[in-house]
């Protein structure tokens, strides 16, 4: 029970800030939210926190020891076939399962079969989890894997750009970023921890990490590659996103279908340990107890976040979008800015990601330093995409410079780093992103460029909250390269100091 509340507490932590700035901003001539609106808001803000905290012991209790206890065992097995084999598989059904991906299939059902879309999703989360790993087990540098892969990207986004389904872009890149949700995210970065400590080597903590950052990427190539094909108009109807519409027996129905789409997810992962468990792992009663209590956890904590985004942050988020839009534009910047900042705090897979990266690097990178580089990553995407709503231009304007810088990095900085980096993003584009200010972007696009545009410029926000970390966090490397040169050299130059003090009075 102390370990929760102390959880509860990180969360109330985190949470506080989006919840202040909307009320904040409600209290100025800027936004008028109704009594109802604010007080919907405000009770899911306190279920919101509840939700993290209890994902996030059960994080701690189940999925992560899960994945490290699959990756040890399918890598001790020493069987190569069946550790890709598995991984492969994981990927591709626990993609299936992930809540987020249904959301963004249903934008081009009109065009595209949903089904579809999420199995071309899936398998190319699953070929590039099975990739990943194969880096590992060979110790292939992440940096050259990243630039191959997204050059081949950038190649077809520009195909794509000039055929007559150019709208399908910014949905690309957006799936990078919800197809790495809540559920998958603890558990497959777990897996790369397990697999890397079951490898050793000297690059072990580098090899850790790097797993999201390439299933990020398979997913981009397969909707740009649905988007060739798509034939017809793309039809995209902006959701209702009225409170009125989350209330009475409309929440009773948004309980029950999270219930179902999270009990999916989180059952396809169990069903897999329990194989593995059966077939490999072994492992005795008492830890497999405590692994049950954390999947009911983890299940409860998901159910109350993702329903209390629907019900509250959805609907806030898309008004505040449509009432700032209607100020002055660089009113909409600069409230992207601050949102963006403090909405990353509130992401649950990010506090999972911080406590890792701290105890992986042994204190080395902070989980202070992280969130505030990440902090100011998202505050800059947000701020950005704001611009491109005001303005109309192509996303690729973004990322193609975007990737290069963040790539370009990757060869001066600490491997650590850019594994760290690359990660990240997409854990940074989780469900409050997709719930709260991909609504906002939509708002916003409503009234500055129509309904007819939101695939086009509302669209890829997402995809920009997953990009900027790539690059803030590596400064962060560029920085401790630089103080480590800087100290280096002046240790340096006391050593020469000394010795030339020695010598004078030698002589």
């Amino acid at each position: 029970m102390t370990v929760l509340l102390k959880k509860i507490k990180e969360a109330l932590v985190s949470v506080l800030p989006v919840a202040a700035i909307v009320c904040l901003l409600n209290l100025t001539p800027l936004v008028h939210f109704t009594g109802l609106e604010i007080g919907v808001f405000l009770v899911s803000a306190v279920f919101l926190i509840l939700g993290i905290g209890l994902f996030s012991m059960g994080a701690d209790v189940a999925m992560t020891p899960m994945g490290e206890y699959a990756g040890v065992g399918l890598t001790k097995s020493k069987k190569l076939l069946l550790l890709i084999s598995v991984c492969f598989l994981m990927g591709l059904l626990i993609t299936v399962a992930e809540p987020d991906l249904t959301v963004l299939a249903n934008q081009v059902k009109d065009v595209l079969s949903s089904t579809l879309l999420i199995i071309c999703v899936g398998v190319g989360v699953g070929l590039f989890l099975a990739l990943s790993v194969l880096k590992m087990v060979f110790h292939k540098p992440l940096p050259s894997m990243l630039l191959y892969f997204y050059m081949i990207l950038f190649a077809l986004a520009a195909f794509v750009l000039a055929s007559e389904n150019g709208e399908f872009l910014p949905m690309a890149f957006d799936s990078g970023g919800v197809t790495t949700g809540p559920i998958t995210v603890p558990f497959i970065m777990a897996l790369g921890v397990g697999i890397a400590a079951s490898i050793g080597g000297k690059d072990v903590s580098e090899n850790s990490f790097g797993l999201i950052a390439m299933c990020s990427v398979g997913p981009i190539l397969a909707v740009m590659l649905l988007g060739t094909t798509a034939d017809g108009e793309i039809a995209y109807h902006v959701p209702d996103y009225t409170i009125e519409n989350g209330l009475g027996t409309a929440l009773f129905e948004k309980i029950l279908h999270t219930f179902k789409e999270v009990g999916i997810a989180l059952g396809l992962i169990v069903v897999f340990f329990l194989i593995l468990q059966i077939t490999v792992l072994k492992l005795p009663r008492r830890k497999l107890q405590q692994i049950a209590v954390g999947i009911v956890y983890t299940f409860l904590g998901l159910v109350i976040f993702l329903t209390a985004v629907s019900v509250g942050f959805m609907p806030i988020g898309y008004k505040l979008g449509t009432e700032l839009a209607n100020l002055h534009p660089a009113v909409l910047v600069i409230s992207g800015l601050l949102l963006g900042m403090v909405v990353v705090l509130a992401e649950p897979a990010v506090h999972v990601l911080n406590k890792q990266v701290e105890d992986i690097t042994s204190g080395s990178v902070s989980k202070t330093s992280m969130m505030v580089a990440l902090s100011l990553g998202v505050g800059i995407s947000l701020a950005l995409s704001m611009l491109r709503i005001i303005f109309d231009f192509s996303i690729l304007y973004y990322v193609i410079p975007g990737y290069l810088l963040s790539l370009g990095l990757s060869f001066f900085v600490p491997g650590i780093y850019t594994a760290i980096a690359f990660d990240s993003g997409g854990v940074a584009s989780g469900p409050l992103t997709s719930g709260f200010i991909l609504p906002l972007a939509i708002g916003a696009c409503c009234v500055l460029q129509g309904e007819g545009k939101v695939l086009a410029d509302g669209f890829g926000i997402v995809a920009m909250v997953a990009m900027t970390p790539l690059i803030t966090i590596q400064f962060l490397g560029f920085r401790a390269v630089v103080h480590k040169k800087v100290r280096d050299r002046i240790a340096m130059k006391r050593i020469l100091s000394a010795d030339d003090e020695q010598i004078i009075r030698f002589m």
